[in-house]
């Protein structure tokens, strides 16, 4: 519907964007509030009365960038060992528990944070918090334990790494776009790691960590806010604070030209994966001066032009148009806590190769770079950007993921409420800026992934060559 023009366009996106602002605004009417112990845990509560459900989320200030060489993945480990039994209950009861109330639960660890997450019937919330508060400070590492779930872990990565030849060329990929940035390395860490963890390494780290000074407290759902304090005062105020380490800065290095790599595997099809060094908001934060506040809104705006539905450029044109690409994608992620890659990956479509869709990849940024984008694809891509975002808001679920993240990477709740407006400022000018900006091969690492003979073949071919 967005082919048309004129004024029966204009009507179409005032209406659209009408229609977005009152999403905006009845959501924004559920109230925050901010709350911290004087352990130095932070509570943040966010009303949502329209079901009797409450998410409850405990984010640490710990993933896989606060590791060191030697136990990468020793946060995602962790992660494994936080249902493992505490002083007070078993291994397993934590799950058993939560479901025996009518719950749903789980965790993930990701590159800046650990989350544990919950979802109850509202009058659930004190079990919740009981629990949580317990394996915060009361973990039972049992050496019989960790050693069994070492296993488990080694063999989830060779399963969801090393056997699939699509994560283990973007595990490559990363390690060689990132020189020094603690990004370089896995969440699920490096298998050698891995094998050689002991039990004292993990002690060491959940003590650490895993403090009251340490975490974030999400709660949203059909609460009362200050009863929701008071059951943090009961809960997880009696919890003693931690010295916690000093976490040290592994700037990336300046890149000086561009970094290509190729990969054989066990793959059906080839895989291209290309990624530009680009800053995240924290960046924008910390240096204002240099990366304007404005590039990174238009950089989220820039990956809805290239990846924004079926309108979007990739795929109208290297899918569709072109048929160059069975598949093809385009990803940014503002809200991290380094510097991180605006990424494309693809596959070439039968008959093509992976040289033809990097070079169409590639002149669509061109494309971007000579050609400003007209009023009617900058509205439309806006208001995709902005819909996908108010119609997430409506889960509790991720009104609690967005606070929470925002609060652990450190720029603050608050930034959610900036969020549709900055983009709405974004204008064609700023988008074909910073794509001339960011998008150069001094910033590039392009990996392809071939797929290698079967060893039949290799076989065939060894016979044949004698």
């Amino acid at each position: 519907m967005f082919h048309k023009s004129g004024k029966k366009y204009a009507a179409l996106i005032f209406v659209i964007s009408g229609l977005i602002q009152g999403l905006a605004q009845a959501m924004e009417s559920n109230t925050t509030h901010e709350y911290k112990l004087e352990n130095g845990l932070k509570l943040i509560v966010q009303e949502d009365h329209r079901s009797p459900v409450v998410v409850t989320q405990i984010w640490y200030k710990v993933g896989s960038s606060y590791e060191h060489e030697g136990i990468t993945g020793l946060s995602h480990m962790l992660e494994h060992m936080m249902f493992k039994g505490t002083k007070t209950l078993k291994p397993g009861e934590f799950s058993r528990i939560i479901a025996e109330n009518g719950g749903r639960e789980n965790a993930f660890t990701s590159t800046d944070y650990t989350v544990y997450f919950q979802q109850l019937e509202k009058s659930r919330l004190p079990i919740s918090f009981q629990l949580e508060a317990d394996r915060m400070r009361n973990l039972v590492i049992a050496d019989e334990e960790f050693l069994k779930e070492r296993q488990v872990v080694a063999e989830e990565r060779r399963m969801r790494t090393e056997d699939n030849p699509q994560a283990l060329a973007y595990e490559t990929f990363q390690a060689t776009a990132w020189q020094t940035s603690p990004y370089r390395n896995p969440v699920i860490g490096w298998m050698a790691d891995i094998l050689h963890y002991e039990p004292q390494d993990m002690r060491d780290w959940y003590n650490m960590w895993y403090a009251p000074n340490n975490a974030t407290v999400v709660v949203v759902g059909d609460v009362k806010p200050d009863e929701v304090y008071q059951l943090a005062q009961e809960y997880f105020g009696p919890l003693k604070p931690e010295k916690l380490a000093v976490l040290k800065e592994r700037p990336e290095v300046p890149q000086r030209g561009e970094k290509r790599l190729f990969i054989q595997d066990d793959a059906k099809v080839p895989y291209l994966l290309m990624g530009y060094k680009v800053p995240s908001l924290v960046d924008s934060r910390k240096h204002p001066e240099m990366i304007p506040e404005q590039d990174i809104y238009a950089l989220e705006v820039l990956a809805g032009v290239l990846d924004g539905g079926n309108s979007s450029r990739l795929t109208r044109n290297l899918i569709r148009g072109q048929e160059v690409a069975a598949s093809a994608g385009a990803g940014y992620s503002m809200m991290s806590r380094l510097g991180t890659l605006f990424t494309f990956d693809g596959t070439p479509a039968q008959g093509q190769t992976i040289d033809k869709l990097e070079k169409a990849i590639r002149t669509e940024i061109e494309k971007i770079k000579k050609e400003p984008l007209d009023v009617g694809e900058l509205e439309r891509v806006k208001i995709g950007v902005i819909t996908s975002d108010i119609y997430q808001r409506d889960s509790v679920y991720y009104q609690a993921m967005v606070i929470g993240m925002l609060e652990t990477v450190g720029l603050g709740w608050p930034t959610r409420d900036e969020y549709v407006e900055k983009v709405r400022a974004v204008t064609a000018e700023r988008v074909q800026a910073v794509a001339k900006k960011y998008l150069i091969d001094d910033h590039l690492t392009v990996a392809v992934l071939q797929p290698a003979a079967s060893k039949k073949e290799q076989q065939l071919s060894a016979v044949t060559s004698r």
